[in-house]
């Protein structure tokens, strides 16, 4: 059991991949890690049809047993008090990404981690989105260097219909997990 981690679990824009991303973090609570949800302002408040906004913030504090963090203001503190051991953005999109390479903070799930980083603390990153072998790559490969980020296994998830697209592997988010609190990156990453 690793009833000592604490982890922030932030998720954002990329409904498509929320069911999986609910599945992990179930993984990772049965494991006994503490989670605390928080999401940015599109995950928290729009409702699409892979579900509505209220149900998937409720299903989050039922995982985590915790209100999800959904303003800056609530985000901000998560570095000052040492919140949490590792920080998952689990869908993280292009959009987020980007913000997170290029120090932009104006989400709640990117002041999580601009705050989470301060103190030098891992970050987890899922990415989901369908420009990652596009726009969003050079953001990806950024944070691929930069210290402190460490990736979900990822992959095309349709190259024939959407041959720009990756996606984590949402099954491999505990083991990444333990890996990034041993401050490696797990392998293969691609």
């Amino acid at each position: 059991m690793n009833e000592r981690i604490k982890a922030g679990f932030a998720m954002t824009g990329s409904f498509c991949t929320f069911e999986k991303a609910f599945s992990a973090l179930e993984e990772l609570t049965h494991k006994g890690i503490d989670t605390t949800p928080v999401m940015s302002f599109n995950a928290a408040g729009t409702d699409t049809r892979f579900g509505k906004a209220a149900d998937h913030i409720k299903r989050l504090e039922d995982i985590c047993g915790k209100k999800v963090i959904k303003t800056i203001e609530d985000a901000e503190p998560i570095g000052p008090k040492k919140m949490f051991d590792i920080l998952i953005v689990a869908p993280c999109t292009a959009n987020t990404a980007a913000k997170l390479a290029l120090g932009i903070t104006d989400t709640p799930v990117t002041m999580a981690v601009k705050s989470h980083v301060r103190n030098q603390r891992p970050v987890v990153i899922a990415i989901s989105t369908n420009d990652a072998l596009a726009a969003c790559a050079k953001n990806i490969g950024q944070l691929q260097n930069m210290r402190n980020y460490y990736f979900v296994p990822y992959r095309q998830d349709d190259a024939d219909k959407k041959p720009f697209s990756a996606v984590a592997d949402m099954t491999k988010l505990y083991d990444t997990v333990m890996c990034a609190l041993e401050r490696r990156q797990i392998q293969p990453m691609i």
